[in-house]
């Protein structure tokens, strides 16, 4: 295994310090250039009233996968923040485990526009293999900030 680039030392620290990420026990799983994945495991605290995962966690992880995929395009004293975006909840978010993944569209100086997707992952019971369900699709604006402007990682 090699070691991190500093941009994705970067991407995970500032990570590591969003503390309602922590609290609902997303987890950062793939940082590239252009593309990062967040993992939400299915815990009881994060389900709505029929027992799926809710929808404004499926909005959250799917928006912070976007977020930080976006500042790995960018200079060091760059940081984002989310101007807009636009989900579709096209299936329950039921399963062991949530993936969101976030990419890079189109980088700018001012904004920069990502895509991203949410999988539900469950086991089938008769084969117990891993199936993968699309959930969520998102399309999202960042707004470069500098991070002289109050902002950290």
């Amino acid at each position: 295994m090699t070691d991190p680039s500093p941009v994705e030392r970067r991407i995970r620290g500032s990570f590591a310090r969003q503390a309602f990420m922590a609290t609902v026990g997303a987890r950062m799983t793939v940082v590239r250039p252009g593309h990062v994945e967040i993992e939400l495991p299915y815990a009881e605290g994060n389900t709505q009233q029929h027992g799926f995962i809710h929808g404004g966690l499926v909005a959250s992880i799917a928006d912070s996968a976007c977020g930080y995929a976006a500042p790995t395009t960018m200079p060091d004293d760059a940081a984002v923040l989310t101007a807009e975006f636009k989900i579709n909840l096209m299936s329950p978010a039921k399963g062991e485990l949530l993936r969101a993944v976030g990419r890079v569209v189109r980088p700018g100086r001012r904004l920069v526009i990502c895509s991203g997707d949410v999988f539900a992952l469950d086991t089938a019971q008769e084969k117990q293999e891993k199936q993968e369900k699309h959930v969520a699709l998102i399309v999202a604006t960042m707004a470069v900030i500098e991070k002289t402007s109050g902002l950290r990682d």
